[in-house]
């Protein structure tokens, strides 16, 4: 059966369609995605070394806010940059390896980044709900063990969406309707029926976004909750910081379930949901941990205000 499909194979590259055939719109995309994608890797850059450098964002729920901005970088660079150089080509193609290597990536990433959101959801749980026992459960092993797992989550399930993908006969259509290889797209260029592995592709990705955005909303309900039952100003804190993770956790996962879900079915709102999510996702975190958390906003006027005192310093002859 392999060998009949790899003789059948004659597809060695796709055509990215882009977000628009329009030629006049092609610099302006150009210009707006380069600016959103350098603000993104600065703005998550900025986190990361924030974190590191500020001894007072040295605790358990910085260590994985820090590792969500690499993830963010990360989730950002890995089809953006192409879709950046594309808006000045008139071939848009990408290689077939080039293509799996971006699914790979983007479920990589997309399985990652929803353990941590899990294990920064478990983070604010501890705090608010058992503040006593807080830093015997949220131990530097616990925080490096979740991004550990988050990793490793992240590599199983990029790596059984390839498993039947990458052995796919494409001997036909070529055009996918996007500015990067997303798999739902792919998979119906195949030359053969595609259901059963569509089936299998909301399994594992579209219900379990759905049912892990399911469990988030609940834990946030009880941090909520307990938190109402308080009128301390550490409450008020605690409300401000999880109503920024929750922000976050809704502007990943709606997308991400809106299109998993229904494989099927393509909507016109779907590359703009695409868009959102590997793209403003990642530019949005920072903003809103940064207009969110007091801390964070400190500790980066605290830091810039040392660079600048520095450079002031080293022009003084």
């Amino acid at each position: 059966m392999n060998m009949t499909w790899s003789n059948q194979s004659k597809v060695t590259e796709f055509i990215l369609r882009g977000l628009s055939g329009s030629s006049e719109l092609q610099m302006f995309y150009f210009l707006f995605f380069s600016v959103v994608y350098v603000a993104t890797v600065l703005g998550n850059l900025l986190i990361m070394l924030t974190i590191v450098l500020e001894p007072r964002l040295h605790s358990p729920m910085y260590f994985l806010l820090g590792n969500l901005s690499f993830i963010d970088m990360s989730l950002a660079s890995f089809a953006t940059p192409k879709m950046i150089a594309d808006f000045l080509s008139e071939h848009k193609a990408i290689s077939f390896e080039g293509c799996i290597t971006q699914i790979f990536f983007l479920h990589l990433l997309g399985g990652a980044e929803i353990v941590l959101l899990i294990s920064m959801s478990f983070d604010r749980y501890v705090a608010i709900c058992k503040p006593l026992r807080y830093l015997a459960i949220m131990s530097w092993r616990m925080c490096v063990g979740l991004v550990i797992l988050s990793w490793i989550v992240g590599i199983f399930h990029a790596l059984s969406q390839l498993a039947f993908t990458v052995n796919l006969p494409f001997c036909g259509p070529n055009e996918v309707d996007s500015f990067f290889c997303d798999l739902p797209l792919v998979i119906k260029l195949a030359c053969i029926d595609t259901y059963i592995l569509g089936v299998f592709m909301i399994s594992t990705s579209g219900m379990i976004a759905l049912v892990c955005f399911i469990l988030l909303v609940i834990s946030y309900t009880v941090i909520l909750v307990t938190v109402r039952q308080r009128s301390s100003g550490g409450s008020s804190k605690a409300l401000s910081t999880c109503s920024a993770h929750f922000t976050v956790v809704t502007l990943f996962f709606g997308p991400c379930i809106f299109i998993y879900v229904w494989p099927f079915t393509n909507f016109p709102i779907d590359k703009v949901l695409s868009v959102f999510y590997t793209i403003f996702t990642p530019l949005l975190n920072p903003v809103i941990y940064t207009l969110r958390n007091k801390d964070v906003k400190h500790s980066m006027r605290k830091l810039s205000s040392h660079i600048f005192k520095s450079r002031k310093t080293d022009q003084i002859p």
